[in-house]
């Protein structure tokens, strides 16, 4: 196994259980910093690049091993897609604890991909769901399942992979 002792990752705060930021009980780790800045964002305290603090993602792993309840953890922000070298590795930790992942990101899929970046493919390449798009006040709907406005959409990356095409969720 890769020694992961070196990789640190910004963060913001934690959430140790959750069921509104994704399926199942989560395990929520808000990372720190967004150049995006969506006019009424949830969560404005994220944005500043240098602010929140650093840990170590064997220590996030240790926290969330506490709870055997856990489905999965859900890396929201901020922007994961800023850390994107250390968020993978915090992605392939959680797959090999047999825990599901669901990200956010501001920036859509097909924006993503298009980075041909080998640390964002393999994100998406091993995530589970991926909740994507910038946050729109002018869309803003309080109905939608773990989402803040109506662009947004709940990608399900394993019928992606499986398809060879994008799979949204419709719920």
């Amino acid at each position: 196994m890769l020694n992961t002792s070196t990789h640190k990752l910004r963060i913001n705060n934690f959430i140790e259980e959750s069921i509104v930021d994704g399926f199942g009980l989560r395990f929520v780790i808000f990372t720190q910093g967004c150049k995006l800045r969506c006019k009424g964002c949830h969560n404005p305290f994220t944005h500043d690049l240098d602010g929140g603090h650093l840990i170590d993602i064997t220590e996030i792993q240790n926290k969330w091993r506490k709870n055997p309840l856990l489905r999965g953890i859900t890396i929201s922000g901020g922007e994961p897609f800023l850390q994107v070298e250390v968020v993978s590795e915090l992605v392939k930790l959680a797959k090999n604890d047999h825990l599901d992942v669901t990200l956010y990101s501001g920036y859509t899929y097909e924006t993503l991909r298009s980075r041909e970046c080998p640390y964002t493919d393999l994100i998406l390449n091993t995530a589970d769901y991926l909740i994507d798009g910038p946050y729109i006040e002018a869309l803003r709907n309080l109905n939608l399942l773990f989402r803040g406005s109506s662009n947004q959409r709940i990608i399900d990356l394993n019928e992606t992979r499986k398809e060879k095409k994008l799979v949204i969720l419709d719920k």
